[in-house]
């Protein structure tokens, strides 16, 4: 095997490697709350205001499960640190919206390309609140 060929297949073992290590840590967080009590999964979500079956969801979905939220807030320069302060409960339901949805490869594929900022209202379950955003000079990057 030659020198780059033999890099290229280590480069995909690692990212491999990390991905399996990712969704392990995800699915043992994710065994650990579902495993605690009822009162307390329901303090927990009342903490971070948010039901406790979708509590449950966000933790199974992993920490990566709404990271196209925030491409896709960068893609339509929108400044997503601002509108994690200013607007908190709209952006913990629209991180929800992402990672629920069944058009992240779409969506993945529209970021890489280039295009998702013309792209994305055909798919995307948060259209309505980033262009709402979009049209708000306060919430765009400077």
């Amino acid at each position: 095997m030659g020198r780059m060929a033999f890099e290229e297949h280590t480069s995909i073992s690692r990212r491999f490697l990390s991905w399996c290590a990712e969704a392990w840590s995800a699915a043992a967080e994710a065994e650990e709350i579902a495993m605690l009590d009822e009162a307390t999964i329901r303090q927990i979500s009342k903490d971070c205001a948010i039901a406790p079956d979708d509590l449950l969801q966000l933790v199974k979905a992993g920490p990566h499960a709404a990271d196209e939220m925030i491409e896709m807030m960068r893609a339509l320069n929108i400044d997503q640190s601002d509108v994690a302060v200013l607007h908190p409960a709209l952006y913990r339901e629209m991180q929800l919206t992402c990672s629920k949805c069944r058009s992240k490869s779409r969506c993945r594929h529209d970021l890489e390309a280039e295009v998702a900022d013309r792209e994305f209202v055909g798919y995307c379950g948060n259209a309505v609140s980033l262009n709402t955003m979009r049209a708000d000079p306060e919430l765009l990057q400077s």
